[in-house]
């Protein structure tokens, strides 16, 4: 079908977006609406001694003040990672209030909110708030967190050790390791990051019958209306959650912060709409930052190069307290596919979560998976450069084969389908790989180091186990799709009305797609975690199918055929053994008829996959341009061959991996979320903390190795995290291949020109 699986069908979303006719949070409005500014703690650490707000409830326009003794009816900021320890003790969880109680733990807290008659009148009387705090010493060094004389931030604690997560056994991996022909030790850093949205966050309330309305980008309004729930003690049909057009995910979205709190608390306090809208550098304070691990990572190697165990042991940054998914992070989410692609008779994987002073982290882009997998290519190149093996033959020999599977992962979930060794093979002779001797002298000719570098990835995806589809068939044909994920730019009205146009046999144009309201959406998990396809995809499929085993009821009547000789396909029932046939619309007006039930052809369904998870995996090989006088690095060519099971759209799949990969490459070179001793942001704005931009992106070389997942109905995996997953091991690998003839065999995350130029001096 033209528009149906497999098809690079352009996205349908587009044409409204690139002509303006888009609408953001910001975009909407309401008649005598008031706004909200915030006063954010400039200190790290410290104990509230004075907040008066008295003269800031005298500026003009100004109609409440708000700070954490006007909102004791409110719960705090839950977090939703319920984890124990290796003896079974729970995790330990902060309270995380909505505005500063006693404490500031972190600059840029929320300490107390003004609301005005407009934005400056807000913000004019932020200024005239008197804050005293008492300092306390801060810890934002990530490495000193569990020192004996660090002071704990959380007073009823006595370290700042949140939990310490522990998987495998230390006794055979100790055993292992003593007893391998070689041993190898890498020490790596996961540089925080900051998710950056496009559009910042905003949010309008509007006050309701005993609830809110709330206008909000998310990754889920179904998700958003529960939290608020939980915090306001209300039930969930009380609070309507609407996500109009959202301008990127990565994580962050999947968040309730503060600022919706407070306004939500506004607008039924003073019975008014309440907007508030962050500025750029107000998002790089108070959105949750991502990653940020120390790992040490020591693996044990036969003389034939063949894996005997690992041990990684990582420590994990959760900022000042548990975001939502905060402990999750590193343990459980990473820990699912520790050990990554390879076949490991021993692991012994220990996270310790531990607070510091900074923002708090959470679910960024691959969430635990992108570490899981650094840690592993980084020790296998490690590995063949200090045993003499080539890395892409150590690669193949520890790879898990197709003949293993289904194999059990040493996190103990199953990993299914994936032909790791030949999904390599295309991405070699996609690169030509071959062909880089060639390249790398016409570097040298002029004056470059030039460099190549893998990273394989595996990740988990699949997020909550159930969700729902809601197909109607609309008397002039139109066919209404209400999903429960939510498309924050992946494109789901195209991918979803593909599926559903090759499923029903129908003109995609005749299908919509609906979203994002929680008085229409019933039910349904959200995106994260590249879940959609498999679930929201497999959910629309099914419920096509199911919607016309119904409609077969009402055919069969029309054409006069028992319903078992109704045949259905491209839009028609038609019997088996006449000419007789009956279009979809015409069934669907015929269910308005009293004798067919008098009502909307429609057909709920709520697929449940069961255990398990799918795991897209892929191969991306960079290779870079090392300029040895200054430390300028380039990435020159890209590679990446994915195997995201079957592609329902080329073209937006492609841009996922352009997508994931850009971002890899931020991190790997540029992007680092950086705290001087005293806690403060020092890389606060986009002057100074550096996005990947066009300059920084070779031209991309993209395909996939379709390899179907055997445990769903499409055979899909998940491709929006992998470019995420991969481009950091295969920048950072390539960067050491360039330098490791200069003696240099290990660089940290980001590899920024400065840190490159002090590395080749240091060995000039």
């Amino acid at each position: 079908m033209k528009f149906g699986i497999g098809q690079s069908v352009t996205r349908c979303e587009d044409p409204r977006l690139i002509t303006g006719g888009g609408q953001y949070t910001d975009d909407i409005n309401r008649p005598n609406q008031l706004y909200i500014r915030i006063l954010r703690s400039p200190y790290a650490h410290g104990r509230i001694t004075e907040l008066d707000v008295s003269a800031a409830r005298s500026r003009p326009g100004v109609e409440a003040v708000y700070t954490a003794s006007d909102l004791t009816s409110l719960g705090g900021l839950p977090c939703r990672a319920a984890l124990k320890n290796a003896q079974g003790e729970p995790a330990f969880i902060p309270h995380r209030p909505i505005l500063a109680e006693d404490k500031v733990l972190f600059v840029g807290q929320a300490i107390a909110a003004v609301v005005a008659q407009t934005p400056e009148q807000a913000a004019d009387a932020v200024e005239a708030i008197d804050l005293s705090v008492d300092d306390l010493p801060a810890c934002s060094d990530l490495s000193a967190a569990l020192n004996p004389d660090t002071l704990p931030i959380h007073d009823t604690r006595t370290d700042n050790l949140c939990v310490h997560f522990d998987q495998g056994s230390a006794t055979d991996v100790d055993q292992a390791l003593a007893s391998g022909a070689h041993r190898i030790s890498v020490s790596l850093v996961n540089n925080r990051v900051v998710p950056s949205p496009l559009e910042p966050r905003a949010t309008l309330v509007e006050p309701a019958d005993e609830g809110f309305n709330l206008y909000n980008p998310s990754q889920g309004a179904l998700g958003q209306r529960a939290v608020l729930a939980k915090v306001f003690s209300l039930p969930a049909d009380q609070i309507r959650v609407i996500s109009p057009d959202t301008g990127g995910g990565f994580g962050v979205r999947g968040e309730v912060h503060s600022e919706v709190c407070v306004a939500a608390f506004a607008a039924m306090a003073l019975n008014k709409p309440i907007k508030y809208t962050g500025d750029r550098s107000e998002m790089f304070l108070s959105d949750n930052h991502g990653r940020d691990n120390l790992t040490e990572v020591t693996g044990s190697f036969d003389t034939d190069g063949n894996l005997l165990a690992v041990r990684i042991e990582t420590t994990a940054n959760l900022g000042a307290y548990c975001s939502n998914a905060g402990p999750f992070v590193p343990t459980m989410a990473g820990g699912r596919i520790v050990g990554s692609v390879y076949r490991i008779p021993y692991i012994h994987h220990s996270v310790r979560c531990v607070f510091t002073n900074t923002m708090p982290v959470g679910a960024y882009r691959g969430a635990g998976r992108p570490e899981a997998c650094y840690v592993m290519e980084r020790l296998l190149d490690a590995a063949a450069r200090q045993i003499g093996f080539d890395a892409i033959e150590l690669r193949k020999r520890n790879f898990i084969a197709p003949s293993d599977m289904p194999y059990q992962l040493p996190s103990g979930v199953t990993i299914s389908s994936g032909e790791f060794s030949n999904t390599l093979d295309m991405a070699l002779v996609r690169s030509d790989w071959a062909g880089f001797a060639q390249r790398q002298q016409a570097s040298a000719q002029k004056g470059l180091l030039r460099g190549r570098g893998i990273g394989y990835y595996v990740e988990s995806s699949g997020g909550g186990p159930e969700e729902e589809a809601v197909i109607s068939v609309a008397e002039d044909g139109r066919i209404d799709v209400v999903v429960g994920t939510f498309s924050h730019g992946q494109g789901h009205r195209t991918t979803y009305a593909q599926i559903l146009s090759e499923t029903l046999g129908v003109d995609f144009e005749a299908i919509n797609i609906i979203q994002g309201d929680t008085d229409v959406v019933a039910f349904g998990g959200g995106t994260g975690g590249s879940r959609s396809s498999q679930m929201g995809g497999v959910a629309v499929q099914r419920a096509g199918h199911a919607l016309v085993d119904e409609a077969k009821t009402i055919a069969a009547e029309l054409i006069q055929t028992p319903v078992e000789q109704v045949d259905y396909a491209d839009g028609l029932f038609s019997a088996k053994s006449t000419e007789a046939q009956v279009s979809l619309q015409q069934v669907a007006e015929a269910s308005q008829q009293p004798q067919f039930g008098g009502r909307m052809l429609s057909k709920t369904l709520r697929y449940d996959r069961g255990g398990g998870y799918t795991f897209p995996n892929g191969a991306h090989v960079a290779e870079v341009e090392i300029d040895p006088d200054t430390g300028a690095i380039e990435v020159v060519r890209y590679t990446a061959v994915d195997d995201c099971g079957r592609v329902i759209n080329p073209l937006l799949a492609t841009g996922q991996v352009h997508g994931g990969v850009a971002m890899g490459i931020g991190q790997a070179l540029l992007e680092n979320a950086l705290y001087d001793d005293d806690g403060q942001l020092v890389s606060g704005s986009l002057m100074d903390y550096a996005m990947p931009r066009a300059m920084h992106i070779s031209d991309m070389d993209v395909s996939f190795h379709e390899v179907l997942d055997p445990n769903n109905d499409l055979g899909v995996k998940g491709i929006g995290e992998g470019g995420a997953c991969a481009a950091p091991s295969a920048v950072v690998n390539a960067a050491i291949d360039a330098l490791a003839p200069m003696g240099i065999t290990a660089l940290d995350m980001p590899m920024t020109p400065e840190r490159l130029w002090r590395a080749i001096r240091a060995v000039s």
